[in-house]
């Protein structure tokens, strides 16, 4: 696996100097939800991705955020997000990577996330750990969830569904020390990775989101489960990760939260 993380990692860096190249410049935005949308940026760093890997490993599958997925003849699965934190980009917010996981047998072997703006190469193997730009990365030791620095997000579709994380996030707002909600799981999973998040939740990702993420989580002695605490798959409809110390803490905040929904109704239209 070493010459595929070599291979991943400076892949993800043509791809994040592709990105950081653009991100001053006027892109072209269409939406493919009232408020989930796509930049000219998020399709031209995966065609670029997906174009190495098609040339270099023309037999693994490849699944990615913006095209369909192609189909490989070997076990092995590239998972992709050429641009986590779109929404950031477009509003020229400074919080976005490129995300690259490879899974082989159904399992995720590889992550690599890179921040092009801070420079960044977050990069971890199953089994031999997570680093940061070459040092190893640990978890935090934060075991007290009230000096917690945790992260989060919102649905795209938290306009329309009760299933919003607004309960989630108004019962963890008063128990810990402060929530960031940065726009961009990917990364907001490496920061875990890397000590500077103790916790972290979100509801509704995709595979793109959290596959190299919870690599480097794991590897750097974090926690991951389901909201529930029942084992996490890719194919999880949620995800809890943490340091470990702070991990059922969570779990019985956002349990208790389960069913008190905050759901955001239009208002009554005027009919003419």
């Amino acid at each position: 696996m070493r010459s595929e993380k070599k291979f991943a990692e400076n892949l993800a860096r043509k791809a994040g100097t592709l990105l950081k190249k653009k991100f001053g410049e006027k892109r072209h935005i269409t939406y493919k939800g009232e408020i989930n949308i796509v930049t000219d940026a998020d399709k031209m760093s995966e065609d670029l991705i997906v174009k190495e890997i098609s040339r270099n490993f023309p037999q693994h599958g490849i699944l990615t955020e913006e095209s369909p997925s192609i189909a490989g003849t070997a076990p092995a699965r590239w998972i992709i997000d050429p641009l986590d934190g779109t929404t950031n980009y477009a509003h020229r917010f400074p919080f976005f990577c490129v995300s690259i996981a490879l899974e082989i047998e159904g399992i995720v072997r590889l992550g690599v996330i890179y921040d092009p703006l801070r420079e960044e190469l977050y990069s971890g193997l199953r089994g031999a750990g997570s680093y940061l730009n070459g040092q190893k990365l640990k978890v935090s030791s934060v075991a007290n969830l009230s000096q917690s620095l945790l992260a989060t997000g919102f649905p795209y579709d938290l306009r329309e569904t009760r299933n919003n994380n607004l309960n989630y996030f108004n019962a963890m707002a008063i128990k810990a020390q402060a929530i960031r909600r940065a726009g961009a799981a990917a990364l907001d999973l490496a920061y875990l990775a890397a000590g500077r998040f103790d916790g972290f939740w979100e509801l509704k990702l995709k595979p793109w989101d959290t596959a190299a993420g919870v690599l480097l989580v794991v590897e750097a002695g974090g926690e991951i489960s389901e909201i529930s605490g029942t084992a996490w798959k890719l194919s999880s409809p949620d995800l809890l990760a943490s340091n470990g110390l702070v991990h059922k803490n969570m779990l019985e905040i956002l349990q208790s939260a389960k069913n008190q929904w905050h759901f955001i109704e239009e208002k009554p239209r005027r009919i003419s």
